[in-house]
Order: structure tokens, then sequence, then C-alpha cells
């Protein structure tokens, strides 16, 4: 194929250090385009070490000015990594950088090829067919998009709490939605905090007390997100509210209301189901807000018609039985995810006896049984509420790192399980073991704490644990859990009868996480963790332009971390703010609507929800700041009325030709 319409094409090869050079033949894949391109427009062809450097970029820079370039190729890595980087290169020079192509062969060549010879042939096609395709690419103009100062933040843990404070606190208005009658999430419930041992409540209460009063945040708990339309900058947000059947104006927070209820019922909330709660509650005294909620599957009055005794008690007249849910609109420019996680159910390894024998306790059930304001008021008992045990257990990876469950590892339940350890020697000075399958304590004085632990005389036992048991073999086990566990360390089985067992259980995504996922715009992995933009580079954005996610929300972390990621998620939110408009990717599908049949199946199939259908002209209209150019309704529409930019079916013929085209011409 010869190239008709007389370009100047620069082609930029780059070694990645070793990571294309080990398997390709860098040399002769630059000859091949210096040559064997010629016919095609190539007037330059060089080869770096590391072409995205600073020297790398500047010796494009340098060819497009002096050589009068008007279209560059770079073989390097996926355009994924580095396509803006190339870009920005091009532009810099002064050409467009919609006339700059990346070739991966990186990715789709030298990383899966072992043949140096046979992964050369693929890189010099690979480069032929982005140099066919770069012909045929026009000039684009970026969009730009005004931003609305508004942010939605979505989830009031301490992720969520972190982010919208720190937005709140440059000037601009954060609407706060947290579907629990408390902001606080699962940090709400601790105790203490590791390596530090801080009180968990002393750090986050007044973090939640400063969100819930803050003149800069709207806050909504009680509230969940129920549709979600518009683009960057401009998002409409519904929010409804469910009814607390209190009138929040008249509400002071006495809690009278709490003490009068007759109706108590097990709390499998807040207090992990080793305390009660009444029909009317708060989670705890520190709830922010203070108001309270009426449960009404255990209400009296919704169940009965009887009672009213919180009505009745109520010095405010607060109570209102009548309330219905509310749903409110709201305009944001930005939307920070930090929806947080499940903990997994124990229940489903069934050979730890969790739900069957009775001292057999959760992380969490534990975490609210050491807390002051908890069940027992931080003593710890066995499930009678008055015995002492003597010997505990303390089980590691509880549904993480196991195929069965969950693969991954959970992050946390290292340093959960130690602190559990350190506060079982403190408060009782039982023995302890620690059943460990490998300890990981990475961050910043997590190993000196474990340290600690094994000073205070903790016994570890390096296997994973077979079963726990309360079958016993001998007088002495009698009233014992057994756990039956391999010792790796000694290289031989063990029996070791203990009073208590705590399961260090590990996160899950939240079970509605890629409904929520599909409401926002945004894709989850495998594991059912919402997917970043990019995992190192970019951990923080998702492939939706003004969609965030931070702490737990991406996978299992810390409080450091989570607290971090609300931090940056905030950030990159203020940056936007400030700027006052963002640039959108000109890469969007548009539709010929003199072809369009108006079957409306691209309608459907758009997973951004960028097109909708004029019902006065019976065609099909696609919203380009939406559209997010991933060309699902390009292949899908069977008029061909739908075409891409940057995606035409002569750049993507050019490239197919390109790559079909015979290689070893050069050589010849």
């Amino acid at each position: 194929m010869s190239n008709d319409k007389t370009n100047k094409i620069g082609v930029y090869v780059c070694h990645c250090g070793t990571n294309i050079s080990h398997t390709v033949d860098v040399a002769k894949v630059r000859d091949w385009a210096a040559e064997g391109l010629g016919s095609e427009g190539v007037v330059i062809a060089r080869d770096y070490k590391f072409m995205c450097s600073s020297p790398g970029q500047e010796l494009i820079e340098q060819d497009i000015k002096e050589l009068g370039l008007d279209r560059v190729v770079v073989a390097a890595c996926s355009p994924h990594l580095h396509e803006l980087t190339f870009r920005n290169a091009s532009k810099r020079a002064g050409l467009n950088p919609y006339l700059t192509e990346l070739a991966s062969i990186r990715e789709q060549v030298s990383w899966v090829h072992t043949d140096k010879e046979a992964a050369t042939e693929k890189a010099k096609a690979v480069v032929t067919g982005a140099v066919e395709r770069v012909i045929e690419n026009e000039p684009l103009e970026e969009l730009k998009v005004a931003i609305h100062p508004d942010t939605l933040v979505v989830g009031g843990g301490i992720a969520g709490i972190q982010a919208a404070l720190e937005i709140a606190n440059a000037g601009k208005k954060v609407w706060l939605v947290e579907r629990e009658a408390s902001i606080g999430g699962h940090m709400a419930q601790f105790d203490k905090t590791f390596p530090t041992l801080d009180c968990a409540a002393c750090i986050l209460t007044p973090r939640m007390f400063e969100a819930g009063n803050h003149p800069n945040i709207e806050l909504m708990t009680w509230s969940e997100v129920t549709n979600v339309a518009g683009y960057v900058g401009n998002f409409s947000v519904t929010i409804k509210k469910k009814p607390r059947y209190l009138k929040e104006e008249l509400c002071t927070g006495c809690r009278i209301c709490i003490e009068k209820c007759p109706t108590k019922v097990v709390d499998q909330g807040y207090e992990a189901g080793i305390g009660y709660r009444k029909a009317i509650y708060t989670s705890s005294a520190q709830a922010v807000p203070k108001y309270p909620v009426i449960d009404t599957e255990n209400c009296n009055f919704f169940q009965k018609g009887t009672c009213k005794v919180c009505e009745k008690s109520c010095p405010t007249e607060a109570i209102d039985y009548e309330q219905k849910e509310e749903f409110l609109t709201v305009d944001v420019g930005n939307i920070i995810l930090a929806t947080g996680y499940d903990l997994f159910d124990a229940r489903k390894v069934s050979n730890y006896g969790y739900g069957r024998l009775p001292n057999v306790f959760t992380s969490i059930e534990f975490e609210r049984m050491c807390n002051a304001a908890g069940p027992t008021s931080g003593d710890i008992v066995l499930r009678d509420g008055k015995t002492t045990p003597k010997t505990v257990g303390i089980i590691h990876c509880v549904g993480s790192r196991d195929r069965n469950y969950n693969n991954y590892c959970s992050n946390i339940c290292c340093m959960q399980s130690l602190k559990f350890a350190h506060l079982v020697k403190e408060r009782t000075g039982d023995t302890v073991y620690d059943f460990y399958i490998d300890m990981r304590t990475p961050m910043k004085a997590y190993d000196e704490f474990y340290q600690r632990v094994l000073e205070e005389g903790t016994l570890f036992v390096r296997g994973k644990v077979a079963q726990v048991t309360d079958a016993a073999r001998k007088a002495s086990e009698e009233g014992k859990l057994m756990v039956q566990v391999e010792d790796t360390l000694i290289g031989k089985q063990r029996r070791i009868p203990v009073d208590m067992v705590i399961l260090s259980i590990g996160m899950e995504p939240r079970h509605d996480a890629k409904e929520t996922g599909k409401l926002f715009g945004i894709g989850c992995s495998a594991n059912g963790w919402f997917t970043e933009k990019h995992a190192k580079l970019d951990p923080i954005s998702t492939m939706t332009e003004g969609i965030f996610i931070a702490g737990t929300a991406t996978g299992p972390k810390d409080i450091p971390t989570s607290v971090a990621q609300g931090s940056a998620a905030a950030a990159r939110v203020l940056n936007m703010i400030m700027r006052g408009e963002v640039t959108l990717e000109p890469i969007k599908a548009s539709v010929y609507q003199g072809q369009c049949s108006g079957c409306r199946i691209c309608n459907s199939l758009c997973p951004f929800n960028a097109i909708t259908f004029l019902e006065d002209r019976k065609v099909s209209e696609i919203n380009p700041a939406l559209c997010q150019g991933c060309g699902t309704c390009v292949a899908a529409c069977p008029a061909g009325a739908i075409s891409g930019t940057g995606f035409s079916n002569d750049q993507i013929l050019a490239q197919i030709d390109g790559l079909l085209m015979d290689v070893t011409l050069a050589d010849a």
C-alpha cells in the first residue's frame, strides 16, 4: 500500500529498558520502518532506550519542528499507559496530538513471546499497521465542559468523611450521603486501632461531629442514591431519603424515646449480634446525626397498631408515624464513591464452627466485646456473658487467601489479630494462640508491633487451621474448643484446647457493588471491587470522567490508606473545581441521523447512557460529553449509522492492511 496523502511520518521505537529489547530486535524494527515504509511516508525512524523519558520526548519534538513531521508513530508500551505522554510531546512541538499513534510492542509483542525472531516480525507488522492507520488520522479538537462547584460523596465511613471535610474546608459545598442512620462506618465499631492502639472513637467521633456540623456539608443519612444522570462537571443525582418517622427539626436527641421503648431486639448491625437495641434507636450515643430511627419490622405500632410509647414520651412531639420517603435531586460536578466493604460471612467456613459452637466469635464481635461502650462494657467473656476465658485462639485469613472463598489477602487480618492478642493479654493475662499462614506486617511501625506482641508471650503457630470442634477425647478437653492444625514450623499435627476462638474474617466487596457500579457507570474487578483507571498511576479515578473512588470500595486496606485515598480523591475534585472546566477526549461516537432507522439497539447497549432517542424525529442522538468512545454502539448498529471519531472504517481497515503487509520485504 502506498501513501497517496504525501505525509511526513516519524517512527520511534522504544527499548523500554529490556522489556522490549530483550525479546524484540529493536534495530531491525527501526530499519524496517525507515526502509520498508519509506513509500508510506516515513521520513525518519529512530530507537531509544526510554522513549517516554525527557530526552526521548525531546527527540520527537525536535524532529517534528526540524523535519516538519505531520504524523508520529511511537512503538512502545500500551496506549493506556503513555498515549497522553506522547500526544503532549507532539502538542508541545505544534502538531495536533491526535495525529500521534501508539503501537503496543510491549504488551502485545515482547511480553507474550519468547521467540525473538517471531516477535521481531510481529513488531514490524504492528508498526506497519500503526503507520497505515496514522495516515488516516484526522486532527481533532478537545471538548471543554464547565464544572459545577458542588460535589457528591457517597459513603460516610472514614474515607468518605475525610474526602468531604477536605473539600468543605476548601470552601466548596459537599453532599454527603450515607445509607445507614449514622456516619462512621466500620471504624465506629472498633475499640482500638493498630499499631498505635489509639481509641477508635477518640479519633473518629470528632471527625464525625465536624462533618455533621460543617456549614459546607449537607449531610444526608438514612439515604441512598437512586439515579445518576449527566456527565463530568454536570451530574444530576436523585437521592432517596428514607423515613426516620420523626421530625428532625423538632428532635433534640434527648434519647427519652429510646429509654421508654419497651421492645428490645438483637442488634445485628452496630453491635454485630452480641448486643441489643430498642425498636427506636441510634447506633450509639456518639451517632451523627443524633436523631433516632424507628425499626418498623420490630415496632409494636407498625406491626400491631399498639404502643405509641415513643410518641407519648417525646417532649417535643417529634415522632411522626405518617412520615414518607422523600426524593431530592441535586446537581454536582464530581462524585466520590467511598462505599466501603462487607465482612466475610464466617458461617461459610463450616469447619470452624461459627454459628454452631457458641464460643467461636468473629473479629467484629470481639471488637464490640472489647469496646468500653459495647455490650460487655469491655469485658472479654464467653457467650454466657459471665465466664472469662483462660485460653484464646485467634485464627487468621478466614475467608481470605482461600480458593474456596477469596483468593486475595484482606490486608488487615494479621495486624487485627495481633491487636486482639495484645488486648487479651492486657486485660486478662490469658494464654493466647495465634494461628497464621504468613505474618504480613509491611507498613510503618507494624513489624515493631508484631515484635511487641511476641515479647508479651503470645504463642504463634504457623499453619492453616483444619477445623475447630468441641469433641473431647479425654477429660481435660471437656468444655473446650479443640483447634486442629498442622504446625508447619515443627512439621507436626497439633490439637490445641482453648476456651474461645476468634476468627479474623476478611473483607469482601459490598453485596450490591455491581449494581452500584452500574448506577454510576463504573466497572468492577472479577472479585467485585471497583476498578481504578490505573492501579498504580491513577488509583483514585475511574474510566468514567468525574467519578472517583476511595477507601475500601476499591479493595482491602487499612485506616491510614483509606484516609489518604479520601484526601487524594478530594484533591482531584478540588483541582477540577478550581480550573472551572475540564477537557474531554474528542474520541466520540456520532449518529448519521439520515441513516438511523430508530431501532434503538444502541440505546440499550450504551454502558454510559450517552444515547437518547428523539421521539419527534424517531432517531437516536449521542451526547458527546457522556460518550466515552468505547465503540459498542458503532459495532452494534445494524444500519451502519454510527461512526466513532478516531476509529473510522478507513482507519481500522488501513491498520488491518498494514498488519497483513509482508514485512519480510525489507530483508529481501
